[in-house]
């Protein structure tokens, strides 16, 4: 009762003064400005997008589809007029740029003038989605451009059902072209059948006169053999009497031409070549005349060129010597230049002023001329020398030449008579010769003339044989072509007549496959022609899937979905705020024990909290209409969360202070990163998802959540439960500390307290 006591009366010493009853009734309304205004103002942004300026450009020229036209683009446009999702502005593109940049509009709409054009290649090899342009804001306003984002996923598909519904009425117009075509082809199979029936007859036909035919093949093929036999034994004789003929035949040619043709062409010849030989034996007669005349004179001349050539070696000698004399003259003419010129340019060396004159240059300059022209007229005089040494040599070689034709000059002379003496005796025998090939020429004309007749009858015997044998050759292939024939006859018979088989039951298929599939072509047709184009297959086929939203887990609201988290927010701002205007550690009793002071700081704080939590509860409730599934459960959480926040943040402040507000807020700031009150905890970095399970508001956000949007309360008990713990660990650290500064020395007890002095106002 002491301790209440010492409470009672550091309640009743705030109410009785103004500075401190003032500053904690405004400490009680912190979490509404924290969690109830922002919550007011942002309670349902969404159902206010209807005011934001949109602008659109619509720049399509449309297209035609099928025959149709189709303007996507003007649809769009009047779709959008209908819709009240945004305050549409339709502009040009002009218009838009300047109030996309003047930040006018929140999002920029740009209908492309292919925007139709793209949309009619569905069917094309390959098709090219029509592209619908949007520009959001972003830098005006990041959530404006993300609402915007969202929007453009709606058009899109309300755009995208547009197109399908042309598409779908192309289509089923198709469909009736099928139906029809269907019908005709099943018509074809029909007449395909009964044409199918009568190939069936004839093959039954045709393979019954195939049988007959491979038998008669059979029986003209066994007649076939003893004809053959004849005509080979025919063949045989026929070749044997062609080639008789054609041995005689041929001797008798080759006797005709021997005696005709080689031997009287020899004696012809022969009579021939001994007039030409006596001719040219007289010529050669008369030649070797002249030749001795000319070799008599030839013998003289080439004494006269002996005697010549010893002159001209002689001479050649006396020029050899002559030169050699030039060339020794020469080199020591050369070896005198070179001096003059060696010593001038010891001269210059020895005296520089000397070899500075022009004159002595110009003097120097023409002995280096006139050494180096000896030198060269000292090499050619020894060209000169070895040049006329060389003559002298050939001179001498030629008139050694010229004593041996002279010799041999002679000799012919001697023997060109011979020759004389040789000539006249083969002169009188080639006139014999030519008497008697004459003679032999007339007797071989005659044997000529009746060999000639033999062989013209030999020649028409080989023809006639030749004939016999060719007609036989011919009977005999003819014979073995029409033995081949017939085998071949008799096996393409059977053949045919296994085909003919075969082409039967394929036709007896081809008729039961024809009408099954006239059946199945008319069956089609039916169905094909069943489809209906109507208004409501067109929709369905333009939008096959609706989507219909379950609102048993749905939140009415953005406030809705943000209250726990800013409901956390403003009851642990609070409680920090709390501890700025109240004492910590002591009361308005002096000499009050630990206990004592521990008893009425946790109920004055615990006091505190709970008017807070029950007055931004109220405000939520009645002020901004927060529906929740329990108003009861709704204050009792409220009202656990506040005690709980308010606990911790006494705990940490008691026992450090200054600092300890400082942990707080910083334990503030790791709640508001990983508590997942606004995005889901999978979002955020790892390492702050660890944080997330040990964060007291992780666990008061996601009791809300059950309280006012789920209606799972057995989540808010267990929630509510790990939240008493926390409450309960800090209870016992406060509990802790005023128990332990109750034993200090009072000296250290004063010292405390003065320094407490300092705070706004006590209580």
């Amino acid at each position: 009762m002491k301790s209440l006591s010492v409470f009672f009366k550091d309640v009743g010493s705030a109410v009785r003064n103004p500075k401190v009853l003032i500053p904690v009734i405004a400490v009680m309304f912190i979490p509404i400005l924290y969690s109830g205004i922002y919550l007011a103002a942002y309670w349902d942004p969404y159902g206010h997008v209807d005011q934001m300026p949109v602008a659109v450009v619509n720049l399509d020229k449309g297209a035609e589809l099928e025959g149709k036209s189709l303007q996507v683009g003007d649809d769009l446009v009047d779709e959008l007029k209908k819709n009240k999702d945004f305050e549409w502005e339709f502009v040009n593109a002009s218009q838009a740029k300047e109030g996309m940049q003047n930040d006018k509009y929140y999002m920029q709409i740009t209908i492309p003038e292919n925007f139709s054009s793209q949309a009619t290649t569905l069917l094309d090899d390959q098709p090219q989605p029509a592209e619908l342009i949007y520009e959001p804001n972003g830098n005006y306003s990041f959530v404006g451009a993300q609402i915007g984002k969202t929007a453009i996923k709606d058009l899109k598909a309300k755009v995208s059902a547009k197109v399908t519904e042309a598409y779908a009425e192309t289509l089923l117009d198709k469909f009736s072209e099928v139906s029809d075509g269907l019908a005709e082809a099943g018509d074809g199979a029909g007449e395909l059948n009964t044409g199918a029936g009568k190939l069936d007859d004839g093959a039954v036909k045709l393979k019954d006169n195939l049988a007959k035919l491979s038998s008669g093949t059979l029986e003209l093929q066994d007649g076939l053999s003893p004809l053959s036999d004849g005509v080979d034994a025919l063949h045989t004789g026929a070749t044997q009497l062609e080639s008789g003929t054609t041995s005689l035949v041929s001797g008798l040619q080759q006797l005709q031409a021997a005696a005709s043709d080689q031997l009287q062409s020899g004696a012809d010849q022969l009579k021939d070549g001994s007039d030409k030989l006596q001719a040219g034996l007289q010529s050669s007669l008369d030649g070797t005349g002249k030749l001795q005349a000319g070799l008599q004179s030839s013998e003289q001349g080439s004494a006269k060129l002996s005697e010549g050539l010893q002159s001209a070696v002689q001479g050649s000698g006396t020029l050899a010597s002559g030169l050699q004399s030039a060339v020794d003259g020469s080199s020591k003419v050369a070896d005198g230049a070179q001096g003059v010129a060696d010593g001038l340019k010891q001269l210059a060396a020895s005296n520089p002023e000397l070899a500075a004159s022009e004159e002595v240059q110009k003097l120097l300059a023409a002995s280096e001329a006139v050494a180096e022209g000896s030198a060269q007229l000292h090499e050619s005089e020894q060209k000169l020398a070895q040049g006329a040494n060389q003559l002298h040599e050939g001179n001498q070689q030629l008139a050694a030449g010229a004593t041996e034709l002279h010799g041999g000059q002679q000799q012919l002379l001697a023997g060109a008579d011979q020759l004389v003496d040789g000539q006249q005796q083969l002169l009188a025998g080639a006139n014999q010769l030519s008497e008697g090939g004459a003679k032999l020429s007339d007797g071989l004309k005659q044997f000529s003339g009746k060999l000639g007749e033999a062989a013209s009858g030999g020649t028409q015997l080989v023809n006639g044989a030749k004939q016999l044998g060719t007609g036989t050759s011919a009977l005999q292939t003819g014979v073995g072509k029409l033995s081949g024939g017939v085998s071949s006859l008799t096996d393409g018979s059977k053949q045919l007549g296994d085909g003919a088989g075969e082409l039967a039951n394929g036709l007896t298929e081809l008729k039961d496959g024809s009408s099954e599939l006239a059946t199945k072509l008319n069956d089609a047709a039916q169905k094909t022609s069943e489809v209906k184009k109507t208004d409501d297959v067109v929709n369905m086929f333009a939008e096959p899937i609706n989507s219909a939203e379950n609102e048993a887990e749905s939140v009415s609201n953005y406030g809705t979905g943000l209250t726990p988290f800013f409901l956390s927010i403003g009851l642990f701002v609070g409680s920090l705020i709390s501890t700025i205007i109240l004492k910590m550690r002591d009361t308005s009793v002096p000499g009050a024990s630990g206990w004592s002071r521990f008893v009425s700081r946790t109920l004055v704080f615990g006091s505190m909290s709970i008017f807070q939590s029950v007055i931004v509860a109220s405000f939520m409730l009645y002020g901004l209409g927060l529906e929740t599934h329990s108003v009861g459960l709704f204050y009792l959480f409220t009202i656990i969360t506040g005690l709980t926040f308010m606990l911790i943040v006494q705990a940490l402040v008691t026992w450090l202070d200054l600092p300890g507000r400082y942990v707080v807020i910083l334990l503030l700031v790791f709640q508001l990163a990983a508590s997942a009150g606004t995005f889901p905890v999978e979002l955020i970095p790892s390492w702050l998802q660890a944080f997330s399970p040990w964060l007291p508001m992780t666990h008061s956000i996601m009791g809300f959540k059950a309280v006012v949007s789920s209606g799972n309360f057995d989540v808010m008990w267990h929630q509510a439960g790990i939240l008493a713990i926390y409450a309960g660990v800090s209870i016992l650290l406060t509990l802790s500390y005023f128990l332990w500064s109750g034993r200090r020395p009072k000296k250290e007890a004063e010292m405390t307290d003065s320094a407490e002095s300092g705070q706004v106002v006590t209580a």
